[in-house]
């Protein structure tokens, strides 16, 4: 059984966005996109991606009217 991982380079990070690898790296160094860094390598916690989108969603969709 292959476990999920709980991490995510920036790179396939980008790829789930559907944006450039660019824009990604551009997101983490403005402290937009939650990222975790361990030793060198900067990799973006999957449950905190989800948030990220979540959240990002939440503020775009249409307020229902009453």
């Amino acid at each position: 059984m292959e476990q999920e991982r709980v991490t995510l380079s920036i790179e396939e990070a980008a790829g789930m966005l559907g944006i450039s690898r660019a824009h990604a790296y551009e997101l983490v160094r403005r402290g937009a996109l939650p990222r975790l860094r361990l030793g060198r390598r900067v990799v973006i916690p999957r449950k905190a991606l989800e948030e990220f989108v979540d959240a990002a969603t939440d503020r775009s969709s249409p307020v229902a009217a009453s």
